[in-house]
């Protein structure tokens, strides 16, 4: 960095700082554990020299200590196990309903705002590039970009089927029914990145007025962008921003992100690895239940990870899923024959 010429190339010196920050993120919590525990080993020893009034206060202090010593630590862990081509980068996440009208479109508007709640909580950027609303409620599918530290990482242990069980709003009757969405993860592929190229005759961009907010300039402007990539029939959009310029480069980075995982996906030795296996979205797929009645629980089948704690699910708090499925060693299939517990 300290060389005259590094900042020639702004966006190779930004990512020599990008990987100098990742190294200094790893390096200085061990530094900072080795100096925690020198400390523990000290204050041991002290006890040990002390009477047995002396000794039962310094084991308060380590013990107390100790609580988030190993919290920070498990943090770290996790960390080491992304160690993915590209774990570190940010996640396209795309949410579709499946099987039950209605009912899965408002459960698909509901997974939305739950990974944007649980993006938040996490401090990454999530902004939806692409929404496609419901007939009569919620949502049919929802593009979502996330962007922040090990994201794909971290955001690849929700793709598969995700079912849920409640006493539907839209019934009169007041009936228990079942609903599914899929959620699909792959990591963005920028085309600075270099990784893919796609010739300009293998494309088409379509421009369209945006939905939503957005004031004028979106309704009278043609700002959002639709491109088609012709050999595969890959079509990907961007309405998120107000520039059309903007959406064009969003849209680009999404189409070239869904072409490299099918390319991956097409290759065979990377692809459960990087895109995974994710069935129909129906019954027997999921891979993961919310149960709202007869009792509240969710469930993940993977893992066996559960919780009562339902809202607190729906309100983001999704890290003891995540990290169950990192600490199991990231599953590379779905599981065959699942019989699911709940009625």
């Amino acid at each position: 960095m300290t060389d005259e010429a590094f900042w020639n190339n702004r966006e190779k010196a930004q990512g020599f700082i990008d990987e100098a920050g990742g190294i200094r993120n790893k390096l200085e919590p061990l530094h900072r554990f080795e100096k925690q525990l020198d400390d523990f080993r000290v204050l041991v020893e002290l006890g040990q020299a002390e009477p047995p009034a002396s000794q039962a206060a310094i084991e308060a202090e380590i013990t107390r200590d100790l609580v988030p010593f190993f919290k920070e630590l498990d943090a770290l862990e996790l960390k080491l196990f992304l160690n993915g081509p590209h774990d570190k980068k940010s996640c396209i996440l795309t949410i579709n309903s499946g099987a039950g009208g209605t009912e899965s479109c408002d459960w698909a508007n509901m997974l939305l705002r739950m990974y944007q709640r649980w993006a938040e909580s996490r401090g990454w950027k999530a902004e939806v590039t692409d929404l496609l609303q419901g007939e009569t409620a919620g949502i049919k599918s929802a593009t979502l970009l996330i962007a922040g530290e090990n994201a794909y990482g971290f955001c690849k242990a929700e793709r598969g089927v995700h079912r849920l069980v409640r006493i539907s709003p839209f019934d009169s009757n007041k009936r228990r029914h079942t609903s599914f969405a899929s959620v699909d993860a792959i990591a963005e592929i920028e085309e600075s990145d270099g990784s893919i190229a796609i010739p300009p005759n293998e494309f088409r961009v379509d421009t369209f007025r945006s939905g939503g907010k957005g004031g004028q300039n979106v309704n009278k402007v043609e700002t959002a962008v639709r491109i088609t990539h012709i050999p595969t029939g890959l079509v990907v959009a961007s309405q998120a921003q107000r520039s059309q310029h903007q959406n064009r480069a969003t849209a680009m980075n999404l189409l070239l992100s869904r072409i490299f995982a099918q390319r991956v996906d097409a290759e065979k030795a990377e692809m459960e690895r990087f895109y995974g296996e994710k069935g129909s979205v129906s019954w027997g797929n999921q891979i993961r239940s919310y149960v709202f009645q007869p009792y509240r629980m969710v469930k993940d089948l993977r893992t066996g990870v559960e919780t009562s704690d339902v809202q607190g699910v729906m309100d983001g708090n999704l890290d003891a899923f995540v990290n169950g499925w990192l600490r199991a060693g990231c599953p590379l299939k779905r599981m065959q024959g699942v019989k699911d517990e709940e009625d």
